[in-house]
């Protein structure tokens, strides 16, 4: 539409899709990582724990400790030959490639919930290039209060300091998605063929969460294991070939059950010894399914007796990973494109 005469350039009209993910330090040191810990631990979402209580206990005794062991796992993974990390470069990819598949019919951003890009940037930048219809996806399959209730918090705080705002769409969860399961299981196939060796386990490993968030009501545990249980009905497996199991446990209480270090331990000295870990929980590589599972639990299930332990990589930038973005996108945006 053409403005009056005289009237300002206004840019007005996109659609854009902002990709939101985890978030990242800017460099593998503990001074990087400091402030990321911070901002992460920080967040009510993720810690319920009063700030009055959890703030001396972050600032005393957390982020004088914790920056210094996460930097030496975030070293063994790190990306040189961009100087980033693997979250960071593969959700710069996701949005790049996934820009090409909606062939100008979106703008595609990203942005992280803690670090750089950060949400509000985005979101301004979006907006700025005229974007007045944005779909938000928090890129975690199962929905949880500490994930993407969070992304979408954030969101919608960055609106509230918007004079013009955009109408705003979110993700809803999709756990169960028939293209997401589909990917799943390619994804392993292509795993089991490159491997000379059959698993007598597969394992799949979800991020944890305190038991006391789910016994408030949060919907991340069911979701991890219907998704799960689809994969494996997928691919005609039996619960016994495989398992659910949760990572990442963070301090003394107690979090979701059974724990995936202390299952591979199990399972090697009960005398399984070659097994495959999938983590379908997380979208993109990073430090979690780097580090914590391909290095560190392999090691462990080893050490242990096992003999082989291999990882499924995350969908990242394949193909069939951006097959289900564009087709997330395509079904959530209907009538804006």
């Amino acid at each position: 539409m053409s403005l009056p005469q005289g009237h300002p350039s206004v840019n007005y009209g996109k659609t854009g899709v902002l990709l939101v993910n985890l978030g990242t330090p800017a460099a593998p040191t503990a001074a990087a990582i400091r402030p990321y810990l911070k901002q992460f631990l920080s967040d009510n979402r993720v810690i319920e724990t009063p700030a009055l209580i959890w703030q001396p206990i972050l600032r005393g005794i957390i982020l004088n400790i914790r920056p210094q062991k996460s930097a030496k796992a975030y070293k063994k993974i790190w990306r040189e030959e961009s100087n980033e990390s693997p979250l960071r470069y593969f959700t710069r990819q996701q949005a790049e490639a996934l820009a090409q598949r909606l062939d100008g019919d979106c703008n595609v951003y990203w942005a992280m919930r803690y670090g750089a890009p950060s949400i509000d940037s985005q979101l301004e930048a979006m907006r700025a290039n005229g974007c007045d219809r944005i779909f938000v996806i928090a890129l975690y399959p199962q929905y949880s209060a500490t994930t993407s209730a969070s992304v979408y918090d954030e969101v919608f705080r960055c609106l509230m300091r918007m004079r013009w705002q955009p109408a705003i769409r979110t993700a809803p969860p999709w756990h169960d998605h028939p293209a997401y399961i589909a990917a799943l299981a390619k994804s392993l196939k292509e795993k089991l063929k490159s491997i000379a060796w059959q698993p007598d386990k597969i394992i799949a490993s979800y991020h944890g969460l305190p038991q006391a968030y789910f016994d408030k009501g949060d919907p991340y545990h069911c979701h991890c294991y219907k998704t799960t249980r689809l994969l494996r009905e997928h691919l005609a497996y039996t619960e016994e070939q495989m398992i659910t199991t949760f990572q990442s446990r963070f301090g003394p209480t107690k979090w979701l059950e059974p724990y995936t270090d202390k299952t591979v331990i199990a399972m090697a000295e009960q005398g399984t010894k070659r097994l495959l870990v999938i983590t379908p929980g997380f979208i993109s590589d990073c430090v979690e399914t780097l580090e914590e599972i391909s290095i560190e639990l392999a090691h462990t299930f080893t050490t242990h007796g096992g003999e082989a332990c291999a990882t499924v990589a995350c969908l990242n930038d394949s193909t069939i990973g951006i097959d289900l973005l564009e087709d997330l996108c395509r079904r959530e945006l209907g009538g804006w494109i």
